[in-house]
């Protein structure tokens, strides 16, 4: 089984030392690296065992962050529903924070994550509608005001920084696609546990860019999980 606890042990110091969250990419995708057959179009490709490895993931970190694409298109609960959760951790109260990227303040105030358990973070830029911000404060999400970055969008670096002055000690991210690129692509990613699924779709793939860093992984772990493949590791030395 995959030692969720051991590729977490660090996650405090990291935060000590760093002063963000130790981040944790998880998803999964095909054999031909697909995430979906097309932006927009969600694709169930974990198998049950698979996504039970998921929601541990879920329940051992202390957030869990999407893009707002993904709450458009799959209206996710973000939430610990397949596991009784970890020892030590209070039985109802183990749901990790959700946090959304949605820098233009898109989030409908009819999407699942404002109905029950924990409200969101919501990481929008400065100015965006004011209406709309109380609107989701007065259904209990929270919106974090940060700044752009060279791409107009949420700075990552902005955000993990205030996530870490909130306590934060461990981010787990999920999605979608261009969320997972951005943390790829601008070296945002502490450990990466990935589920590959025996599957052909010849969809939406990750884009990264031609400068983005590369990094390789060490520690390496791998475990059949039903039909699915599952690798892990540390993302720790740049190539």
């Amino acid at each position: 089984m995959i030692p969720i606890e051991e590729l977490l042990a660090s996650a405090k110091a990291h935060r000590e030392k760093t002063g963000r969250p130790l981040v944790t990419l998880s998803y999964a995708q095909s054999l031909d690296g697909s995430l979906a057959v097309r932006r927009g179009s969600p694709l169930r490709l974990s198998g049950p065992e698979s996504m039970e490895m998921t929601h541990r993931l879920r329940d051992a970190h202390d957030a869990i962050l999407v893009g707002i694409g993904t709450v458009l298109a799959d209206d996710p609960r973000l939430n610990v529903r397949l596991v009784e959760g970890l020892p030590g951790r209070t039985p109802g109260h183990n749901d990790p924070q959700p946090v959304v990227l949605d820098s233009h303040l898109r989030f409908p105030q009819e999407r699942r994550l404002l109905r029950g358990g924990r409200r969101p973070w919501i990481a929008a830029l400065p100015g965006v509608d004011p209406q709309k911000k109380v609107q989701l404060e007065q259904r209990g999400a929270r919106v974090l005001h940060l700044p752009p970055g060279e791409d107009g969008r949420v700075s990552l670096p902005a955000l993990l920084g205030c996530l870490g002055e909130m306590g934060i000690n461990s981010l787990m991210v999920e999605g979608g696609a261009s969320v997972i690129a951005s943390f790829l692509a601008q070296g945002l990613v502490d450990r990466l546990v990935l589920t590959i699924a025996p599957l052909l779709v010849g969809g939406l793939h990750i884009e990264i860019g031609q400068d983005a860093i590369s990094y390789r992984m060490d520690h390496v772990g791998y475990e059949r999980l039903g039909e699915d493949l599952v690798v892990w590791g540390a993302i720790s030395s740049q190539l």
